[in-house]
């Protein structure tokens, strides 16, 4: 799923306990996001000063092994551009950019179109961030699909990564980053007691 990307960006573990151990908890952020998103979930098709305006847009690519829906996809005449909706305000984040330009790469496959460039908009700030879908990044989510690929193939959790990250993650009673970290620690502590130096 194309969502799996911004997940896999965000944290591999978080990606691994929706994707592989099917594990989904609510919190502040993710019901303030499906909130968000209710007015993008219907499928509605709209014109507004010439511009089509497709909502909840099912994606595909059959070259990338990619699904998924796209908030909101304006048509510009032939020029096709992907806006994806976020709760927070105003940032700079990679992970969002991966899930657009995944978005962007669907839609080139299924228009035939070139297309460059979407935006995030993020809904507390009420603007939008322009994505370009540079080589780079175009890249970077082919990589990241090969990385998500093989983590569903091998079916392991990624180590906890305990940080910042994770006092916002909706996940953290199920990751427990903190208890496994220290766990981590205290078997380094023994082994190095236990191991002769010269």
């Amino acid at each position: 799923m194309i969502s799996a990307l911004e997940h896999w960006s965000y944290c591999p573990r978080q990606c691994a306990l929706i994707h592989v151990e099917q594990t989904f908890d609510e919190n502040l952020y993710t019901l303030r996001g499906q909130a968000v998103h209710k007015r993008v979930d219907e499928p509605v098709v709209e014109e507004q000063a010439g511009v089509r305006i497709e909502r909840a847009l099912p994606l595909w690519s059959k070259a990338l092994g990619l699904i998924g829906k796209a908030d909101v996809v304006e048509f510009h005449g032939e020029t096709v551009y992907p806006v994806e909706y976020k709760h927070g305000p105003h940032r700079e984040q990679e992970h969002d950019d991966l899930q657009l330009c995944a978005q962007a790469l669907c839609l080139e496959e299924m228009t035939g179109h070139a297309v460059p460039r979407g935006a995030i908009y993020h809904h507390s700030s009420r603007k939008r961030r322009e994505v370009e879908c540079t080589p780079e990044l175009r890249a970077q989510v082919v990589q990241s699909i090969q990385a998500i690929r093989r983590m569903l193939a091998d079916k392991q959790l990624p180590p906890p990564v305990n940080d910042r990250r994770c006092t916002k993650c909706s996940l953290q009673e199920s990751c427990m980053p903190s208890v496994i970290d220290e766990g981590r620690r205290a078997s380094a502590v023994v082994r190095d007691l236990f191991t002769i130096h010269p």
